[in-house]
């Protein structure tokens, strides 16, 4: 009986090492793929520029990833940019938004006035500030603005996030030009529209782009094909980026749990011969 136990205790001992094995093993293949200082940086025209990790041209578009599992992305139009360069550094702690300014909505002098910053920088702590999904803010830019830090629309509205001069005002937005004073005031617009509208994401950006009155006047998406196009646009952009990143999710978690299965491992060296061979 103690014998018996002790080959037990012993076999456990062993699936666990193999199993610890096979997770060193995978931890040190995804390490091995994704090096730290593999970005780049997409210079815009208007001297701005987006950091990430690779990108795609596809025809007039371009996508920038900015992740390695190609779950975060934006699009824009080629030929807003005008270069690419290697970043081999890596983005600085960035410092967090006085509570002083959080509760009265004041915006500071810009964080941001160097133009070398990366843009998903901005919006990461504009999006922390104001609890909001990153990927949202940019959606938002793209629609407005198209990553034009120095746009003006025919009605007024200017910046990344198109701050019409009386919300910029309310916000304590001083420099709609600023893109991070620009960002963290159309960051925080679009939080006080999502709560007055009990997180309906549709009415939110309907009230974005006509005006909260608008909305209330027809209890909903206003009838104007601007609006409707606007708002269909945004949320189509969002989903595909939350669909990428839940296929993205599910493939590497399908991946590691065949990598730890301990039977996978034992089958390890007659895969790895069965690679080696001319045939294959």
């Amino acid at each position: 009986m103690r014998t018996a136990r002790a080959v037990e205790m012993n076999q456990r001992a062993k699936n666990r090492a193999v199993k610890a094995s096979a997770l060193c093993y995978a931890l040190a293949l995804i390490l091995l793929a994704s090096p730290a200082n593999a970005a780049d940086l997409a210079i815009l025209r208007n001297g701005f520029n987006i950091r990430h990790e690779h990108h795609l041209v596809m025809g007039t578009t371009t996508r920038l990833y900015f992740s390695t599992d190609d779950s975060n992305f934006t699009d824009l139009p080629s030929d807003d940019i005008t270069s690419y360069e290697k970043d081999t550094s890596l983005p600085s702690p960035l410092p967090s938004t006085s509570p002083a300014a959080s509760a009265t909505g004041v915006v500071s002098a810009s964080r941001y006035a160097n133009s070398s910053l990366a843009l998903n920088q901005v919006v990461n702590d504009a999006s922390a500030t104001y609890h909001l999904d990153p990927d949202l803010v940019n959606s938002v830019i793209h629609a407005e603005s198209g990553f034009n830090s120095r746009a003006v629309s025919a009605k007024g509205a200017r910046g990344l996030m198109q701050l019409m001069p009386a919300t910029a005002s309310q916000l304590g937005v001083n420099d709609t030009f600023d893109p991070q004073a620009n960002v963290e005031g159309g960051s925080h617009y679009l939080r006080e529209l999502l709560e007055r509208y009990n997180f309906d994401l549709v009415k939110a950006l309907a009230a974005y782009n006509a005006g909260p009155g608008r909305v209330e006047q027809y209890q909903g998406v206003p009838p104007f094909r601007e609006t409707r196009a606007y708002v269909a646009r945004i949320v189509h952009e969002y989903n595909t980026k939350k669909i990428a990143q839940e296929k993205a999710a599910a493939k590497l978690k399908a991946a590691a749990a065949k990598t730890t299965s301990p039977s996978h491992s034992a089958r390890k060296p007659a895969l790895t011969a069965a690679v080696a061979q001319p045939s294959r």
